[in-house]
């Protein structure tokens, strides 16, 4: 099998010297996507529920980049720097992801990229 790697049009560019993803096969490896606005490529104002609607757009896009939507997602991994905010971000998450969920981690870092407050990595299938 070849690596391929992704560098979206659509999305957020990438913060550093990485793909946006990287497919193996049949699999996904998305690297994390934070809140930033693509059109401006800057971080999106309101906090961290506004970060992380920009989070799971981002993510939404990226996927349909590569032919998958949220309904092929298997694993998430969730950064969040106050795992206070879990609750209201799960409600988001909910919408973006159900019915058939993925598995999840969901984790609280001291610092993300940018000041940001939420970042999330997935692992989907390719058609």
């Amino acid at each position: 099998m070849e690596k391929i790697c992704f560098k979206t049009a659509k999305g957020p560019a990438a913060v550093g010297p990485y793909s946006t993803a990287v497919i193996y096969g049949d699999t996904i490896y998305m690297s994390g996507m934070i809140g930033v606005d693509p059109a401006v490529q800057k971080p999106v104002e309101g906090g961290t529920l506004a970060q992380a609607k920009q989070v799971f757009d981002n993510i939404v896009t990226v996927l349909g980049e590569l032919g998958a939507t949220t309904d092929d997602v298997l694993k998430t991994t969730v950064y969040l720097t106050n795992i206070g905010d879990f609750a209201e971000v799960n409600k988001l998450y909910a919408e973006y992801f159900a019915p058939n969920f993925p598995a999840r981690t969901c984790v609280e870092v001291s610092k993300l990229p940018m000041g940001l407050s939420i970042e999330v990595e997935c692992i989907a299938r390719k058609k």
